[in-house]
């Protein structure tokens, strides 16, 4: 076999391992990053001291009827105009 072939064929394998492993790396960062926002959704939910039903209630009432939140700054330029 041609030796550049035999050459471009080992780096074509050293490559496809190291992008095996940084996908693996990247899996790994993406769960520590939901781990974390997950307990601090958690934290927020227990701040406001409900109870898992009263908790699962107010999400539901939220998906069924989204709000528009409006900064208190929003709403003085929205009087002035």
């Amino acid at each position: 076999m041609n030796p550049k072939i035999e050459k471009l064929e080992k780096e074509i394998e050293k490559t496809k391992t190291k992008i095996a492993e940084m996908q693996a790396k990247l899996h790994k960062l993406e769960e520590q990053k939901t781990e974390l926002e997950n307990t601090d959704y958690v934290a927020v939910a227990r701040s406001f001291k409900l109870t898992p039903q009263q908790l699962a209630d107010f999400l539901k009432s939220q998906q069924a009827y989204p709000s528009e939140t409006v900064l208190p700054q929003e709403k003085e330029d929205v009087h002035e105009a």
